[in-house]
């Protein structure tokens, strides 16, 4: 599990308790997923009664601002959902009929989106990709 605090700590941003509990509770939901702002919310506020959902938006985007987690807008219908930010690339596979998110990597897919670039005249510096699909019932 990604230790978002020790990100956030790093980057120079002072960690109240309520931020603490908020960070704990976003890296404890990147292990299964791609939380939203409601459902950090719900998790945080069953740790702190005193935590409002004003809190968590401007935590969020605190910590978005920081470079310590990523704002994803899936088109899946659903609120932007969030992930603590990894020095290692992945992309994403979106499930659209349950919303769930799978990360995956291949290195083809990096070698392939470098070479596009740069037969268009452009150096790749940064780039994201969302998979959309259904599962294939067998």
């Amino acid at each position: 599990m990604i230790n978002l605090k020790n990100i956030c700590e790093s980057k120079g941003l002072r960690m109240t308790e309520q931020r603490n509990i908020i960070a704990d509770t976003i890296s404890e939901a990147s292990v299964s997923g791609h939380p939203d702002v409601n459902q950090i919310y719900l998790k945080a506020y069953e740790k702190d009664k005193n935590i409002s959902i004003a809190t968590v938006y401007r935590t969020v985007k605190l910590f978005e601002e920081y470079g310590a987690i990523e704002k994803l807008d899936f088109k899946d219908g659903r609120a932007s959902r969030y992930e603590t930010t990894t020095e290692k690339h992945h992309d994403h596979l979106i499930d659209i009929d349950t919303g769930e998110v799978f990360e995956f990597s291949n290195e083809e897919i990096e070698v392939i989106q470098k070479i596009i670039a740069k037969k268009l005249g452009y150096e790749l510096v940064d780039h994201r990709l969302e998979l959309y699909g259904k599962k294939i019932n067998k």
